[in-house]
């Protein structure tokens, strides 16, 4: 069960990357290699920002990410290491695009 609640009112969607980058972000992982992302959703819980990117060459499995403003800098993103608030955040977003569906 998820600590939020898509019912809770807990919730904002938002758009700071898209608004900044446009439709899609590169990322870059631990090699050096870069990979275009498509930003599927991005939404806000308790004042902490977080996207949902796609690689659309991956397995179509969906990243989660924190969205992080450093004081009037453009938006980045960082990972979710914490195994319990990547848990909460990917069910929540289940919970959000498919909210008749019972778990």
């Amino acid at each position: 069960m998820t600590e939020y609640s898509a019912d809770a009112g807990q919730v904002v969607w938002s758009s700071r990357l898209k608004d900044a980058y446009g439709s899609a972000v590169e990322l870059e992982d631990e090699n050096g290699k870069a990979s275009v992302f498509e930003i599927i959703a991005e939404f806000e819980v308790q004042g902490q920002g977080y996207a949902v990117l796609r690689d659309p060459e991956g397995d179509g499995e969906p990243e989660f990410l924190r969205v992080i403003v450093p004081g009037e800098g453009l938006p980045e993103l960082e990972s979710i290491d914490d195994d319990d608030e990547w848990e909460d955040i990917s069910e929540l977003y289940d919970e959000l695009t498919f909210p008749d569906d019972e778990v």
